[in-house]
């Protein structure tokens, strides 16, 4: 893959009406900001159903589908197979559901894009997107464009450094800290609002038997939403932005500081998360062995139908006042079409149409958990909750962050952090050498 376009950092924009107006409040600041992970060659596309390319018409046509979400594997599997479902049914073609479960797909995507990819398929939006479209692995779909009930914060984080757009969006979920109501209904607790409150609490937790913090880290992305929390609340959004453009340095002090206060919560997490997958965390704090789970919204897919109503978060608290507690990761979830799609047509109609509210409406009347949608016009009448305090958070933050491997290069995130952020969680006293040797290699990569 040639070297990516670096991102723009003038890049800005306002919540969508969505999510209600910010006024200045920005989502996607740094809207050209992923990391793709590499290729293990496990992802297969379905069979060649044949075809022709692209053109602006974008007339429907059988389509072939790959999702990153294996049959059988939850909420997020249901939704997306009812929007497949639902188109076929009313464009009358057949759509070829290729499902895979998602961390194959997404160390097996850049062998998979290089191969006979399926017409459209699962991706992320920002900078993950576009290396991509920089490699030329992804189409361009800018003539889908402008979508009825897309923002414009939405087209900033489809769209590449070449000012065309690749991509478009279903849904966005914040991170949070999440937890049992009736935990801690049951137990006395409140939630958090400071640092100090939050150290009370899982004292408090421990000394009633508890894990306070549901960890995992089997999933090598999963620990990166720790880091993130931690450097922006203790350096801020700018600095985390930046640290991942290579304008500041992952061995500096601000970094360093990050993995000391990391090794001093680590006590109050679940011990053995390397081999732990965050469906089991997820579970542990459904079971009430942990008190709380940092994670996104997507959290609900790992526990029972039960706990699903049970659930409820807050945001991480401030560690400095300075910067404050008003940062956090929203990462936004969607589609891209393949460059070597066997019928590029069929798949810019099948993508524009997966935009569309009726898409949305489809996915969340079907599955038992609805994600939040990206086009204003969808329902929200199955929101529960969790999903309208979602909406709440997203609408409050004054920045919002892709997360760490969406917002950094590819390479960068799949062979140097995850593994170095897993050998901190295993030496957490080697603070100093694994610093260093993330920016020697990031260095290297980012030039």
């Amino acid at each position: 893959m040639a070297r990516p376009v670096p991102r723009d950092p003038r890049l800005a924009s306002t919540l969508p009406a969505s999510v209600s107006a910010l006024g200045r409040r920005s989502l996607l600041r740094g809207a050209l900001g992923v990391g793709a992970l590499g290729a293990s060659g496990l992802l297969t596309a379905c069979g060649d159903d044949g075809g022709s390319g692209g053109g602006a018409s974008a007339k429907a046509g059988n389509v072939k589908f790959g999702i990153n979400e294996a049959k059988g594997s939850g909420p997020a599997n249901e939704r997306l197979q009812a929007m497949a479902d639902a188109y076929a049914k009313k464009a009358g073609v057949t759509v070829s559901v290729n499902a895979v479960d998602h961390n194959t797909f997404q160390e097996s995507i850049t062998t998979y894009l290089q191969g006979s990819p399926d017409d459209v398929f699962t991706w992320f939006a920002g900078y993950r997107m576009a290396q991509f479209a920089e490699g030329g692995q992804i189409a361009d779909v800018s003539d889908v464009w402008p979508l009825d009930g897309i923002g414009d914060a939405f087209k900033k984080a489809s769209t590449a450094a070449d000012g065309k757009q690749y991509f478009v969006p279903v849904s966005y979920y914040p991170w949070a800290v999440f937890h049992r109501k009736s935990v801690f209904e049951k137990n006395g607790w409140t939630q958090p609002t400071t640092m100090d409150e939050l150290t009370e609490l899982m004292k408090d937790m421990q000394g009633k038997k508890m894990t306070p913090f549901a960890f995992a880290a089997k999933d090598a992305w999963a620990p990166m939403g720790t880091f993130d929390i931690l450097n922006m609340r203790l350096n801020g959004y700018d600095f985390h932005m930046a640290l991942t453009k290579g304008e500041k340095t992952w061995d500096s002090p601000e970094v360093k500081n990050v993995f000391s206060t990391w090794k001093t919560l680590l006590p109050y997490h679940q011990e053995n998360s390397l081999g732990r997958t965050w469906q089991e965390a997820a579970t542990s704090m459904a079971k009430g062995e942990c008190g709380m789970y940092l994670l996104g919204t997507f959290v609900v897919d790992g526990v029972p139908t039960e706990a699903q109503e049970d659930l409820d978060f807050f945001t991480f608290p401030a560690l400095d006042q300075s910067i404050g507690a008003d940062a956090l990761d929203a990462p936004i979830d969607g589609f891209c079409v393949a460059s070597g799609a066997s019928d590029e047509e069929a798949g810019k109609a099948f993508i524009k149409w997966l935009a569309s509210a009726e898409a949305a409406d489809a996915a969340n009347n079907t599955a038992t958990a609805p994600f939040i949608a990206a086009n204003t016009a969808a329902s929200t009448a199955k929101y529960g909750e969790l999903q309208k305090k979602s909406v709440e958070v997203v609408q409050n933050a004054k920045s919002i962050a892709q997360f760490l491997d969406r917002d950094t290069n590819a390479d960068l995130a799949n062979t140097v952090i995850t593994a170095s952020l897993q050998e901190f969680i295993k030496k957490p006293d080697s603070i100093d050498a694994i610093t260093t040797s993330i920016q020697q290699q990031a260095k290297s990569i980012l030039g």
